[in-house]
């Protein structure tokens, strides 16, 4: 497996702290378990109960800005501007069911790991992961955080049992990008994003088109603007994962193989992890993160939620346009997130942290022959000529 040199911690913005996860049903008189818990919260409910507050109260508070989907950017941009970059999109998307295969040439192999029943039972789903982030209006490269207007997290899924051979992970038409509001990515647990599902079921040709590339549009006050094209900032492989209370989604960087400047300032890690929960679109969440449109569930998902306005998230969740999840950084790394179940250990099933390390290596042996670089090996790997899309930045 690759390793690294020990990575010094990103920069980052704390926020308020938010409730956690246990909630209460409908009429309530306890307003502190409307929200999810922190992974570094005490587990005694007396002491915690006086602390917590509800998502609502938190984004009212004077923080609420860190976290809002309208993140300020100079003072001098109209609402519309901050209405093209804000506003996901609401449209129903065609929603398929993950592939192993699309294409003949393809790096997944199927039963690569002899078989389902063999893999630990804590690793939901699996796949490779691609970080992004795009400018502000009008600007292409990014020299600092506060040029970023927002980050995203592109998941291609792969079938459990399955291992990587060579060659680009090809189009299952399975991907899903996932929206992150915030410059940068949440650390600790007083990190807490509320991030939303913009794509499922796409294909590549679908992310090339409606993401990675520039566009234009126009305003009623300031004429036609540019967005900038996405710039890759970190690939890799993931595993969401349940440890019984929560849900978690791990990575393990392949490239780059170094961490820049940029992929320290923006949060990345070699291994890192957050807490997953899902909201329960039932219920109204801080003015400030609403959506045009929730995610069209079907009945046995809500059902699921009961009365609870968040749940540990589970990746069915996010095969459905503007699911809502909350993101909450691990100062651990992937510690926890990877944590052998007392199940596993009695049957001798592989670790899961056996298994990400295994496909990390075999990632790593894959990109290094897709292209001479790290954004051609990214773009290749998307099915996307890299000419005319940025560099992977590591530098500011």
């Amino acid at each position: 497996m690759m390793t690294s040199a020990t990575r010094s911690s990103a920069k980052h913005h704390e926020l308020r702290s938010v409730p956690p996860a246990s909630e209460a049903p409908p009429g309530s008189k306890h307003k502190h378990e409307d929200g999810v818990a922190s992974p570094d919260a005490k587990r005694s409910k007396t002491s915690d109960e006086k602390e917590q507050q509800t998502i609502e109260e938190s984004f009212a508070s004077e923080n609420a800005g860190a976290s809002s989907y309208q993140d300020t950017k100079d003072g001098e941009e109209t609402e519309d501007e901050q209405a093209a970059e804000t506003t996901p999109q609401v449209e129903k998307e065609k929603r398929t069911a993950p592939q192993t295969k699309h294409q003949d040439e393809s790096a997944v192999e199927p039963g690569g790991r002899d078989g389902s029943e063999t893999m630990p039972s804590s690793i939901l789903e699996k796949g490779i992961i691609y970080f992004f982030f795009r400018g502000r209006v009008g600007i292409d490269e990014p020299s600092e955080v506060d040029e970023i207007a927002r980050s995203y997290i592109l998941l291609r899924p792969i079938d459990k049992d399955a291992k990587l051979g060579s060659g680009p992970i090809g189009d299952a038409g399975n991907t899903r990008l996932c929206a992150i509001p915030k410059k940068v990515l949440p650390l600790s647990g007083k990190d807490r994003w509320i991030s939303f599902v913009e794509k499922s079921g796409a294909s590549f040709q679908q992310i090339k088109d409606e993401f990675l590339s520039a566009s234009d549009y126009a305003t009623k006050t300031a004429g036609t603007r540019h967005s900038p094209a996405a710039t890759p900032v970190g690939e890799g492989v993931y595993a969401i994962t349940s440890t019984g209370r929560e849900s978690h989604l791990a990575y393990m960087l392949t490239l780059p193989d170094k961490l820049g400047e940029v992929q320290k300032e923006i949060g990345l890690r070699e291994k890192g992890s957050f807490i997953l929960s899902t909201k329960n679109p039932e219920y109204p969440g801080p003015a400030s993160t609403q959506l045009p449109k929730g995610p069209e569930y079907p009945e046995e998902i809500l059902k699921e939620f009961r009365s609870l306005r968040w749940m540990p998230t589970q990746p069915k969740h996010l095969d459905y346009v503007n699911t809502q999840f909350l993101l909450i950084g691990e100062s651990s790394g992937v510690e926890k997130a990877l944590e052998t179940q007392k199940k596993d250990q009695k049957a001798g099933v592989e670790e899961p942290a056996e298994e990400m390390e295994k496909l990390e290596e075999e990632d790593a042996v894959r990109m290094k022959h897709l292209s001479n670089d790290d954004a051609s090996r990214i773009f290749a790997d998307l099915e996307v000529h890299s000419k005319g899309f940025p560099r992977l930045q590591t530098t500011f």
